[in-house]
């Protein structure tokens, strides 16, 4: 099937920036996201680009480009099922908060949502394409829904798990390591596979496209995801050795980092990983390890949330037990609230939880991030319920402006890796805070030998 109309249902971090990208590496290609957040659509239509939804370098540039031409975003989600060839489900896949599996299975309501909508709309064959992490065996259940519709539409599901990391997403989806993408090993499958792989070879070579069955493309995407945390945690783990025995953790990194079987990424010593993917992944893997009665499988990953959630209580612990031990109305500013620097999602970020610590311990938490506001921050700490709203609000502000965070604050926390940090004049935020001012780097982004001359009491992870 020559694909020329291609429907996504939803407009978040995976959908959005993918359509923008196939958008415009295929003009002859109608693309259409949708969602039925109308606010959402709204941010994506606003006529300044700068203001989309999604801030990733280099997305509203793209979006610029092919926006009312062959780009489209609608809350009109029928309409660009039918219309649509090719249809991307790339919805939210939270872990469950309710019932069996809760705490660990992957909430699959959105997932079927949509293959009850697509199936009641059709009036054509379709390919309908995983674009959410979703659990093993997933697409049997799509099918299954679509298959029995009694309207005698065929559909072909395919797995296509994205691979993005947020901050470079822009960057991964225009030069990727690889495009999976799994399918029927049938004629019409296979053509189905053949459809995809014709609407990414308008920019991708066909070296980097992989082909397999839907289930090992599922499985791909999640053990992707647990191998890239179990490296973070695995330093992490490392780090609090590190401050026990005078080692240093970055030299400890490099060392091992330039052993060709192991290399260098994902070996920098944090408070810890956030974001939508690892941890929910993660446990998604466990619970379909337990499901199977492979515990000790299930064990072994979930050491690895064990070990990211210690890293995060350990450096709010630390700020305490260093502020002498008691942080009661003392003001204490984190630098950085986004999971990582250059995005604005916040989801599963540590600053959340070390947050939720400190507020526990009656600290007032002031907060500065280029691409984050107040309303979100709010949001992200009333999400836990650990507390009133109220108290939340109480304890926590936001400011526009760096140094102003910082001002007559007793310690800074640096939560994020934002580049721009480095360049601060730390000279002038230590003469404007409470003596002795301490800075707790839980990126290890700032120079120690610098910031100890400036006079601050500096601690960072594993040294």
């Amino acid at each position: 099937m020559k694909i020329t109309n291609i429907c996504c249902i939803g407009a978040g971090y995976v959908g959005g920036p993918t359509m923008a990208v196939i958008a415009q590496k295929c003009p002859h290609i109608k693309v259409t996201v949708v969602d039925l957040n109308v606010n959402r659509i709204e941010k994506w239509n606003d006529e300044d680009v700068n203001n989309i939804p999604i801030y990733e370098p280099g997305l509203s540039d793209i979006v610029k480009q092919s926006r009312n031409k062959n780009l489209f975003f609608s809350t009109e989600v029928d309409k660009a099922i039918d219309e649509a060839q090719l249809i991307f489900i790339s919805v939210n896949t939270p872990t469950k908060t309710y019932g069996s599996g809760k705490g660990m299975a992957a909430d699959l309501k959105y997932i079927e949502l949509c293959a009850r909508q697509i199936a009641r709309v059709s009036k054509n064959d379709k390919i309908v394409v995983e674009k959410s992490t979703l659990p093993v065996r997933t697409a049997e259940a799509i099918k299954n829904i679509l298959d029995n519709t009694g309207n005698g539409v065929q559909f072909q599901i395919l797995s296509n798990p994205e691979f993005l990391a947020e901050g470079t997403a822009v960057a991964d989806l225009l030069n990727p390591d690889r495009v999976l993408i799994g399918g029927d090993s049938t004629p019409d499958g296979q053509a189905a596979i053949e459809s995809l792989v014709e609407v990414y070879s308008n920019w991708v070579s066909n070296d980097r496209i992989l082909k397999t069955n839907v289930w090992s493309s599922e499985l791909s995407k999640l053990t992707a995801n647990a191998f890239l945390a179990q490296r973070v945690s695995s330093i992490n783990a490392m780090s609090e050795l590190c401050e026990k025995t005078g080692a240093d953790v970055n030299e400890v990194a490099k060392a091992i980092g330039m052993d060709s079987r192991i290399g260098s990424k994902f070996l920098k010593s944090s408070v810890g990983f956030g974001g939508s993917c690892f941890q929910k992944d993660i446990m998604n893997l466990v619970y379909i390890a337990k499901s199977f009665g492979l515990n000790e499988v299930a064990d072994y990953w979930e050491q690895v949330i064990i070990m990211n959630d210690h890293q995060k209580r350990r450096f709010s612990k630390k700020i305490v037990s260093t502020l002498y031990n008691t942080i009661s109305d003392k003001k204490i500013t984190f630098l950085g609230w986004a999971f990582k620097k250059d995005t604005n999602d916040t989801r599963e970020s540590a600053a959340i939880y070390v947050a939720d610590d400190l507020i526990n311990e009656q600290a007032k938490i002031a907060v500065f991030d280029p691409k984050v506001d107040y309303q979100q921050i709010l949001e992200d700490l009333n999400y836990l319920e650990s507390r009133t709203a109220l108290k939340n609000e109480k304890h926590i502000k936001s400011f526009e402006n760096p140094y102003e965070a910082c001002n007559q604050s007793h310690a800074i926390a640096i939560l994020t890796e934002w580049d721009e940090f480095k360049n601060y004049d730390w000279q002038k935020i230590y003469d404007s805070m409470l003596k002795p001012a301490f800075v707790f780097d839980g990126r290890n982004l700032l120079d120690k030998e610098k910031m100890t001359n400036i006079g601050f009491q500096y601690q960072a992870i594993g040294s």
